[in-house]
């Protein structure tokens, strides 16, 4: 049993790695130099800043899975497991996968079942869901005319589009209401969080698209006037596409998204520097991370396990 989790955890460090490499590897020392250096640092110390503030949010999703499973944790031990697993996921790919197994190695130490570190899992999937559904549907509705630019559809279309975007969400918090039984789909069964956590993951879902869409428009804003929404519409539908094809942190799918509905020049930099700031950069301090984890969080004697009554040997 011990011996397949530290089979997970050297795959997970070592797979990161080689993402690391792949990705970098693409590029001339000189290609990225110019590419970060063409961005003005005020830019791309927003981007950075956003980026963080991203990453942040994403802790608030394991948060309230845990509470949401009955299993709450002090929110540092809920921070650590979400950055690592997600920096990880983020670029691997297939995320529920991914992520979920590093969040698993992180859970079942501090006492969650295989069933219960799974509910988390739908839970934040859920409320990413949720957030790309109610960002996309706003940029859609409070900037109609510029998606119709960048999209080619027609009016009425983009209305019906960022309508049934956010109809999506309604639906999902009159459930939270009036639905207090596992809701049964053929074989599937889904419990309906309360309505404080369904608010909670439509905010912070929102809230946390809203600030990688930031990201991208600091970088985006050092050689093109693009507005925010637009950015904001693009990088939805480009995550949504990255999302489907489970390809390892959308590598070329948000790029060729992106460049495809936003076609100035020199983009590439920007975007180069994009997946710099909030790909790149965090899947480098989660390896490390991860690694230095688990070196230190070995058993119940471990000083982080100390404090949790009931924590598990790993």
């Amino acid at each position: 049993m011990r011996n397949w989790k530290y089979l997970i955890a050297a795959a997970a460090v070592g797979l990161a790695a080689f993402l690391l490499y792949r990705t970098l590897s693409r590029y001339s020392l000189d290609e990225l130099i110019a590419a970060v250096t063409a961005v003005p640092t005020a830019r791309l110390l927003g981007a950075a800043g956003f980026a963080a503030a991203s990453y942040l949010c994403l802790t608030f999703f394991d948060y309230l899975a845990l509470h949401y499973v009955g299993r709450p944790l002090p929110y540092p031990k809920a921070a650590l497991a979400s950055f690592t697993a997600l920096s990880l996921g983020h670029n691997i790919g297939l995320a529920a996968l991914s992520s979920g197994a590093v969040r698993y190695r992180f859970y079942s130490r501090w006492g969650l079942s295989a069933a219960e570190v799974a509910k988390v899992i739908v839970f934040c999937g859920v409320t990413v869901g949720l957030g790309l559904l109610t960002l996309g549907g706003a940029a859609l509705l409070l900037r109609s005319e510029l998606a119709v630019d960048i999209t080619g559809l027609t009016r009425p279309i983009i209305i019906s589009l960022g309508m049934g975007c956010l109809a999506g969400p309604a639906l999902y918090l009159i459930l939270s209401v009036f639905v207090h039984r596992p809701l049964r789909i053929r074989h599937w069964s889904l419990e309906i969080p309360s309505f404080r956590l369904a608010i909670g993951q439509v905010l912070i879902g929102c809230i946390n698209f809203a600030f990688v869409a930031a990201c991208l428009h600091q970088t985006l804003a050092a050689v093109a006037d693009v507005a925010y929404l637009g950015v904001a519409s693009v990088y939805v539908i480009a995550n949504a596409t990255a999302l489907v094809s489970h390809v390892p942190g959308g590598l070329g799918v948000i790029e060729s998204v992106v460049m495809y509905l936003l076609p100035h020049d020199n983009l590439i930099g920007p975007l180069l520097v994009f997946r710099f700031v909030y790909f790149l950069a965090p899947l480098g301090l989660g390896g490390i991370l991860f690694a230095v984890t688990e070196l230190v969080l070995r058993g119940r004697g471990s000083a982080f396990d100390r404090h949790t009554p009931g924590a598990v040997k790993a």
